[in-house]
């Protein structure tokens, strides 16, 4: 199962008064696991970025100026994303903008039914929690440290960790071999120890008279069934 884990960085809040993507980025997953392919594009939005805007990504004008622009990008992008499920952080938000971008160069929408919203999960699985990605970020303890501004591709990364905590988390320590057989265990995995006194047998001694009747009515003389059960 791929899916793809997208953020966007724009100019401002809606498309509708002409902002526009200044930062693509996407994580792809595998089997809910990261492939550590990654996807990053800065764009030019052939317009002027807001001062507030460039204080939440720290994204200039100047920065930008250079930058290709969405139509040079489009058959790229969409061929990394291919059919796979997207899963967004606010979905409707990033939703919105791709499907303007891809309607300015007469692209078909995405439809919203393919996105998975983060943060509809976290609200099913711990209701009444804030749910900003930095809020979630601490909830499950994922590090923060290089968020001093907001990316795409950062924030992708970062929401990849979140959604995978948020569908239960990935066991680190995952074993399979026997807990009795793992060599240079670390001090925090116990061996199996074998009880010091066994416990008593809860058979009455009719049914053990009436079980050793049974085998030897049935199994015959000195049947394998002793052998291995070890009675005599």
């Amino acid at each position: 199962m791929r899916e793809i884990v997208l953020d966007t960085e724009t100019t401002g809040f809606e498309p509708a008064d002409g902002h526009r993507i200044v930062e693509i980025g996407c994580v792809e997953l595998m089997e809910h696991l990261p492939t550590g392919k990654t996807y990053r594009c800065y764009l030019n939005p052939e317009r002027l970025v807001p001062i507030e805007s460039q204080r939440v990504h720290g994204l200039t004008d100047e920065f930008l100026a250079d930058k290709p622009k969405f139509a040079d990008i489009a058959d790229e992008f969409l061929e990394f994303i291919g059919d796979a499920t997207l899963v967004i952080h606010n979905a409707s938000f990033d939703m919105k903008f791709v499907n303007s971008e891809l309607h300015r160069v007469g692209r078909p929408p995405i439809p919203y039914a393919r996105a998975i919203d983060t943060i509809e999960i976290a609200k099913s699985k711990i209701p009444g929690a804030r749910y900003s990605l930095d809020e979630l970020c601490k909830r499950f303890s994922i590090d923060l440290s290089a968020r001093t501004k907001h990316g795409a591709l950062l924030d992708a990364e970062l929401t990849s960790q979140v959604y995978l905590e948020l569908l239960g988390g990935r066991q680190k320590k995952l074993s399979l071999s026997p807990i009795d057989r793992i060599d240079n265990a670390p001090d925090d995995v116990r061996t199996a120890r074998a009880r010091p006194v066994p416990l008593p047998s809860r058979l009455t001694q009719a049914e053990a008279e009436a079980h050793a009747q049974f085998v030897a009515r049935e199994l015959g003389k000195d049947p394998l069934w002793n052998a291995v059960s070890g009675v005599s």
